[in-house]
């Protein structure tokens, strides 16, 4: 496999390019793309086998199930940056491993419901809290311990459509390639 064509699976939709000057209609679709990801995961992976669940979507990456369950984990976080960003000045969020979650055997063993349920009920609360934001609050930061950057909410919105139009694309990627559809 070439370097490009393992670039390409690691990146189907592109890395995330967020436009300098961030208007209403992007934060409501992304809105809208966090608000409707849970069902559309859900309907992707749902009728996969064990045995599909647990194929890598690309040479040295995650299986399916551990993917499903990094995006839980990572939407987690997010909600959890969102409301601190919202209740404190700039603050300094924990950074933490993925990959190490993702090694962990909840991450490579447990049934997905578990965490397509979670990430219904994160995103019915995050997408919930998002609607509610004013401007001023889409501007407010957090700080990210491992770059030191400020990452503005409005981006981050974003960042967290992005990450779950990527994760997606890598699990249906990997269904057409095998011919699972």
């Amino acid at each position: 496999m070439t370097e490009q064509e393992l670039e390409r699976l690691k990146y189907p939709i592109g890395q995330f390019d967020c436009p300098n000057n961030i208007s209403k209609q992007h934060i409501e679709s992304w809105i809208s793309i966090l608000e409707h990801f849970p069902n559309r995961l859900e309907n992707l992976v749902i009728d996969l086998s064990n045995n599909q669940l647990d194929t890598q979507y690309r040479p040295d990456g995650w299986t399916i199930r551990q993917v499903v369950h990094h995006l839980s984990d990572s939407h987690h976080h997010s909600y959890t940056r969102f409301k601190w960003a919202l209740t404190e000045e700039k603050p300094v969020i924990k950074a933490y491993y993925e990959e190490r979650w993702a090694e962990l055997m909840d991450s490579k063993t447990a049934p997905l419901e578990m965490s397509l349920n979670h990430l219904k009920a994160i995103h019915y609360k995050l997408v919930y809290l998002l609607k509610t934001l004013s401007e001023n609050d889409l501007k407010k930061c957090f700080i990210h311990p491992e770059t030191n950057n400020e990452v503005a909410l409005g981006f981050n919105v974003g960042n967290y459509a992005w990450h779950s139009n990527h994760h997606y694309a890598h699990i249906e990627n990997l269904i057409k390639r095998k011919g699972w559809s």
